[in-house]
């Protein structure tokens, strides 16, 4: 009966589905994402974690992991005793596997000395960055200008990625285990990763809670904490639909760059829009690309504070002429060669994203309340079309200065008579 094959076919199947791990936290980008910017997620020199192994354009780094096992070991002295890190990585290895959501093909060993090269090439990295390995001056990948950022630009991909929890055995291993050491080191990687950035470990999640070095930049890089109170009537409004900077600026709004803060903490104040400024190439293209997967892949119980500033940013950046605003205001520094480039990045990083709530919703409220009231809007058109350059204030007040003699002539001449 054919019904009886179906119904033994699909009870088989059913029987031999995996149970869905909860420890699931390294994904494939959907093809929702990845169709908007393919290269964005593709790494270029170094693979990390199953997905991208094997690739012919990324053997060449391969070598380097040895080398850099090899080196961590002389520091060590324990050149001739790399078993008992083996055996730390083969007791990770089920927890290990359980956290990649797609199919891992590899064999038991295979992915042992995977975990193993790839976490000892991170903690080496991490290592150099902070300045505790003298390796750093002899390394060909610290002498070859713009290697060392392409390669932490691999890293930061969702999907070359492993589990934290690896690295964070091996730094133990080597005599790092304190939380205020390992807290100290990361701050400093990330500082030589990201000299633009500010980095603040308010808030940030315990460390076995971290899913890997692309989670951990996440959490360390999120907006400073203030009070952000939501107006009254919000949800009657779309936060997210905020005024490009032409017309905020033409509707009266100002722009000012602020430093030292996070990049994330965009304020807004008496008809001020203060923003901290921010580099645009190829890697924040990168770097915003794969923090929006992340979000959109594992959503956080609060807000997600990168997809928002994209969408924020996205809605000030429609034009080329939106970028020039902000760039005179040195709140941008376009590096991809032309403001339409500029334009065009931020257009794209949002499209295809789901999202709810929005973090910038009181910023935004503010100042389309502004764009809204009559009296902004006239004051900013006078001082647009008659207060934009030193001639034409002149214009204007020699006008005013001629109107008010002939109105004071004329009431003189009236008096007199």
């Amino acid at each position: 009966m054919a019904d009886d094959h179906v119904s033994i076919h699909i009870t088989q199947k059913i029987a031999s589905l995996s149970p869905i791990q909860a420890d699931c936290c390294i994904c494939k980008v959907p093809d929702y994402l990845r169709k908007i910017d393919e290269n964005a997620y593709e790494p270029q020199r170094l693979a990390i974690g199953p997905y991208h192994r094997g690739k012919l354009h990324l053997e060449a780094m391969e070598e380097h992991k040895f080398r850099y096992l090899q080196k961590l070991l002389e520091e060590r002295e324990e050149i001739n005793d790399v078993s008992k890190y083996v055996k730390a990585m083969k007791e990770l290895e089920p927890r290990a596997r359980n956290c990649y959501t797609d199919p891992v093909n590899l064999e038991s060993d295979d992915f042992i000395k995977m975990m193993l090269l790839d976490g000892c090439f991170i903690v080496q990295l991490i290592r150099m960055c902070f300045g505790m390995s003298s390796s750093v001056d002899n390394d060909p990948i610290f002498k070859v200008t713009g290697l060392v950022y392409s390669l932490f630009r691999d890293l930061l991909l969702v999907e070359n990625q492993i589990p934290f929890f690896v690295v964070v055995k091996l730094l133990g291993m080597i005599g790092i285990s304190n939380n205020e050491d390992f807290t100290r080191m990361i701050s400093g990687f990330l500082e030589f990763m990201f000299p633009d950035f500010s980095f603040s470990t308010d808030g940030v999640k315990p460390i076995d809670e971290i899913r890997h070095l692309l989670d951990l930049i996440h959490e360390y890089w999120r907006p400073s904490p203030f009070e952000n109170k939501s107006p009254r009537n919000m949800e009657k409004l779309d936060f997210r639909r905020t005024r490009c900077a032409t017309e905020l600026q033409e509707a009266g709004i100002r722009f000012k760059k602020v430093e030292g803060e996070s990049l994330l903490d965009i304020k807004y104040e008496k008809g001020t829009l203060k923003i901290p400024s921010l580099v645009i190439d190829d890697f924040t293209n990168y770097l915003l690309r794969n923090l929006i997967a992340l979000e959109q892949l594992f959503p956080c119980s609060d807000i997600n504070h990168v997809t928002d500033y994209a969408i924020f940013m996205n809605c000030l950046i429609n034009s080329a002429k939106d970028v020039e605003i902000l760039a005179r205001c040195e709140i941008v520094d376009n590096c991809l060669g032309n403001d339409e480039a500029a334009a065009t990045m931020f257009n794209r990083l949002t499209d295809s994203l789901f999202y709810s709530s929005f973090y910038y919703h009181e910023v935004s409220y503010k100042v389309n309340e502004y764009c809204r009231r009559r009296l902004n809007k006239w004051i900013a058109n006078l001082n647009h079309n008659y207060f934009n350059s030193p001639w034409a204030f002149i214009s204007v007040l020699a006008a005013a200065v001629i109107l008010l003699l002939t109105l004071m002539q004329t009431i003189f001449s009236g008096i007199a008579l």
